[in-house]
């Protein structure tokens, strides 16, 4: 399976490169080789407990997968721009791709120099590796992007030696990356962004997922150390949970923003959110939907009797919130993107911070929502915080908010970039959730090595081939320009992976259909 999983990601390398090819090309093929080779020293490090932090079981370390996906990201961000004669967001591209390939490389060698005896192929690859890279980054990156690059490898080191050891079992080696790599960069660009701070110039929204992710995480930060100098489930400890929450919302998170966009931010917010009837409309649709996801926690909390309380959630009834989510994306992503990417950031903030609120045991809704979640539950929530739902938000809204907006001047890209906004939609919402309805109650033909089935499988890719034909019809932005084969190829890939990998399938297919298309 982990064989399957690495000739996919592969060709799905080799395809991006096929269309894409520079000189970043050779330091992403040499990356992935290597990265192969690392893999296995991780995955031998997690069977025998000999990895630094505890990591996720069940799962291999998943590094070849994770290690592609910021550096193609930035590869076909930047091919995009070039295209399009967007300078800034053309170098910026640039440095999304060397950033990615440094943490990548980072973690291969972190991995080699803690395998006992040292694997000596998998050194000498790491290095060839390792000196294509840097010699590439030399001769492509000015000195100021040099030393932004340094500063997210900076940030990706003591944010991976905090968090991997607050929180066990929580992610695997390539989720580390993927996760602590994103918020590494979002931290960065914040930094960079409040120190040049210029009026006018910036896209409020743009700041607004800036420092809300930012937000979240210092939020969490901060009480993950105060609780553990005191009871966080006594009354007093939730008060003065409430209270913090409010000084640091109001007291540094408002100013900060406030400092961004220059103006007040619950004042924008209220503008933006009730700016037209159409957003009024869409508003009120997504509270009935949100409503009706709340209803569902319930019903099935409900069927749960006192004789089985160790009964869980089948997959079917965990799709359900997939369908919801779909529908909730589909209207947003036809009819007003900008709200839906604000709208998703409030989600992500939310969903975070009900996280805190059920993990620390706030009074009086903690131990509620511990009771509630504990229903939905698998085994990839096998650490103290439950972040599936969390995932699945990402992946439906990841491919709205890195949808290079600045490079598509009509407000879509041309081609299979069209769909670039939809991938989270086709692969999560459409291509996944159809696969496990119908492998799990019609598949018989299992993929080697695999639960997962080929009817599954066969049926996803069928079902996203009529989600794209709906969105072209319903979605009158969307011009294909006859790049059907390539919707084809990279629907049967993603899907594919879908198959084989042991990682965070709402994380990991969204981006790399995104990869695909926009290549």
């Amino acid at each position: 399976a982990v064989l399957v999983e690495s000739l996919l990601v592969f060709g799905v390398v080799l395809s991006v490169h096929a269309v894409v090819w520079d000189r970043f090309s050779w330091c992403a093929l040499a990356l992935a080789l290597q990265a192969f080779y690392a893999q296995f020293k991780w995955d031998r490090l997690l069977q025998q407990g000999g990895a630094v932090f505890q990591f996720r079981g069940a799962a291999n370390s998943g590094l070849l997968p994770a290690s592609m996906v910021i550096p193609l990201l930035g590869v076909v961000m930047k091919e995009r721009c070039r295209a399009a004669g967007i300078v800034y967001f053309e170098r910026f591209g640039v440095v999304v791709a060397s950033t990615g390939m440094l943490l990548a490389l980072f973690l291969s060698v972190l991995a080699v120099g803690i395998t006992k005896p040292v694997p000596t192929n998998t050194c000498i690859l790491t290095g060839v590796a390792g000196s294509v890279i840097i010699y590439t980054m030399k001769h492509s990156l000015t000195v100021s992007e040099v030393i932004e690059v340094l500063e997210v490898l900076l940030i990706f080191v003591y944010l991976s030696m905090i968090l991997l050891y607050l929180l066990p079992r929580c992610f695997t080696p390539g989720e580390a990356l993927l996760v602590l790599g994103g918020v590494s960069f979002v931290l960065n660009q914040l930094i960079k962004r409040s120190l040049n701070v210029v009026e006018g110039r910036g896209d409020p929204i743009d700041f607004f997922l800036l420092v809300a992710v930012v937000g979240v995480v210092l939020l969490g930060l901060f009480f993950t150390v105060l609780f553990t100098f005191m009871d966080s489930g006594t009354w007093i400890s939730s008060m003065f949970f409430h209270m913090m929450t409010a000084v640091l919302g109001l007291g540094v998170i408002m100013p900060w923003l406030y400092r961004l966009i220059q103006r007040n931010p619950l004042f924008w917010l209220l503008q933006f959110l009730f700016q037209t009837q159409t957003r009024l409309y869409l508003l009120v649709y997504w509270s009935f939907l949100a409503a009706a996801a709340c209803g569902v926690v319930f019903y099935q909390n409900a069927k749960r009797s006192s004789e089985s309380k160790k009964h869980q959630a089948s997959t079917i009834t965990r799709k359900y919130f997939h369908f919801i989510v779909v529908a909730t994306y589909v209207p947003g992503l036809i009819y007003d993107r900008q709200l839906l990417y604000v709208a998703a950031v409030l989600c992500l903030a939310v969903f975070v911070f009900l996280e805190y609120v059920r993990y620390f045991r706030i009074k009086p809704f903690g131990q509620t929502l511990r009771h509630l979640l504990s229903l939905f539950l698998d085994e990839r929530d096998s650490g103290p915080l439950i972040l599936t739902h969390i995932y699945l938000l990402l992946g439906m809204s990841l491919p709205v908010w890195l949808f290079p907006r600045s490079c598509a001047p009509k407000g879509t890209l041309p081609g299979a970039g069209a769909l670039v906004p939809y991938s989270g939609v086709l692969a999560v919402g459409v291509g996944d959730t159809i696969a496990s309805v119908f492998g799990s109650t019609m598949g018989e033909i299992k993929w080697p090595g695999t639960k997962k089935t080929f009817e599954g499988t066969m049926t996803a890719i069928f079902a996203q081939i009529i989600a794209v034909a709906l969105i072209l019809i319903f979605d009158s932005s969307v011009n294909l320009n006859s790049s059907y084969a390539w919707i084809l190829a990279s629907v049967s890939l993603v899907s594919l992976l879908e198959a084989y990998t042991t990682q965070i399938d709402n994380l990991l297919l969204p981006l790399y259909l995104q990869i695909m298309l926009m290549a």
